[in-house]
C-alpha cells in the first residue's frame, strides 16, 4: 500500500466530495458508485480507472483493504461514471502487478512513484434483451 491511511480518511472526508463531480469527466478518473455491505448506503468514491479489453482496470491507491473494494467484491460489482457514461460492471479480481501493464504509460509512472502496484479488473455485464422479448 502506497498511500498511508490517514490520507484516505481525510480524502473520504474532504476531497471526494470536492473531486467526485469532476472525476466523473475526466481521463483517467471516474466514480465508482457502490453499496454498503452493512449500511446499504449508496457511496460515491473517485478512482483512477483505465479501459481494458473486458471492461476498465482501477488502481487501488489505498491499497486491497478499502471499504469501497470490500464492497465492490461483496456486491458482485458496481456502477461506474466516467467520460460522462454510466457502465454496469461486474466485480472481476483483485490483483497484483508490479509492472503495472494494465495502465497506460504516463499513469504507470505515477503510479511506480506511489508504489500503487494492487488494480482491481471490473467487467461489463452481459447486456439482457428487455424482458417480455423472446430470442428466436
Amino acid at each position: 500500500m502506497a498511500i498511508p491511511r490517514w490520507v484516505a480518511r481525510v480524502n473520504r472526508r474532504a476531497t471526494n466530495h470536492i473531486t467526485a463531480p469532476i472525476a466523473r469527466h475526466m481521463p483517467g478518473f471516474g466514480v465508482i458508485v457502490h453499496r454498503g455491505r452493512k449500511t446499504h448506503q449508496l457511496y460515491r468514491t473517485p478512482v483512477n480507472v483505465f479501459a481494458a479489453p473486458a471492461g476498465y482496470t482501477v488502481a487501488l491507491t489505498y491499497g486491497t483493504e478499502s471499504q469501497w473494494v470490500k464492497n465492490v467484491i461483496a456486491a458482485g460489482g458496481c456502477d461506474l461514471q466516467t467520460r460522462g457514461r454510466v457502465e454496469h460492471l461486474a466485480a472481476g479480481s483483485v490483483f497484483h502487478d508490479e509492472s503495472r501493464a494494465s495502465v497506460p504509460w504516463l499513469p504507470r509512472k505515477v503510479l511506480a512513484l506511489l508504489r500503487v502496484a494492487d488494480f482491481l479488473s471490473l467487467t461489463r455485464r452481459p447486456s439482457r434483451p428487455p424482458e417480455g422479448d423472446v430470442a428466436t
